[in-house]
């Protein structure tokens, strides 16, 4: 499936952070108190994967009112993260073997990366090479984030993978025309991230092997 091996690239929440556990959670609670009771399989269905201007957009609609974010939701988010956010499991472990080039590329903003990836050890790992929804004009399910990745880094989008853990970032990946390893250790079932042309995969330990052409 892959030629030439240039670039790993991974999405963040879910990929490297295990966070997206704990974001919907949270979001259950919030939304329930707002007025819209969600499921966190619902959650996981509707936002996981796409930006937050997104999910923003759709609660805002469906509520016929503003929200505010900031007094709401983000110091729910921070609470939780800092309590209880790790690495997902066998990260460390997959990146020490990868020897490619990497670099993130999420639909989380720069700002969220910073606080996430600073919590559980990781930003430094990719300073400088940490890409955003806020860089582009479109968010996943759209190519944009990746491709701009790509871009950015110098290489191919031929010549890339990419790591992803959401229906949405799976399809984005697949319509860069990039290969896709899809993780299925997290929010999202196996049988939902197994689009044409996506490696779908549990254990994040054998990243590094799956890579191998």
């Amino acid at each position: 499936m892959l030629g030439h091996l240039a670039l790993v690239i991974f999405d963040c929440d879910g990929v490297l952070i295990d966070s997206e556990r704990l974001a919907v959670r949270t979001e259950a609670e919030i939304l329930a108190g707002l007025g819209w009771p969600l499921t966190e399989a619902e959650i996981t269905e509707r936002f996981v994967g796409r930006s937050e201007g997104h999910m923003h957009e759709a609660v805002e609609r469906h509520l016929g009112r503003p929200v505010d974010w900031e007094t709401e939701f983000t110091p729910r988010y921070r609470d939780v993260f800092e309590r209880e956010l790790v690495p997902v499991a066998g990260i460390v472990e997959a990146l020490d073997r990868i020897t490619v080039p990497t670099c993130v590329a999420s639909s989380g903003s720069h700002e969220k990366m910073a606080l996430t990836l600073g919590l559980t050890g990781l930003h430094q790992r990719f300073a400088g090479r940490i890409f955003s929804v806020d860089d582009v004009g479109r968010g996943k399910p759209a190519p944009d984030v990746f491709l701009h990745a790509a871009r950015e880094m110098g290489v191919e989008p031929a010549g890339c993978a990419v790591v992803e853990d959401s229906v949405s970032g799976v399809t984005a990946a697949l319509a860069a025309g990039m290969a896709v390893f899809a993780f299925a250790g997290g929010v999202t079932p196996a049988s939902r991230l197994r689009l044409d042309g996506a490696v779908v995969f549990d254990d994040m330990r054998s990243l590094p092997d799956l890579l191998v052409p």
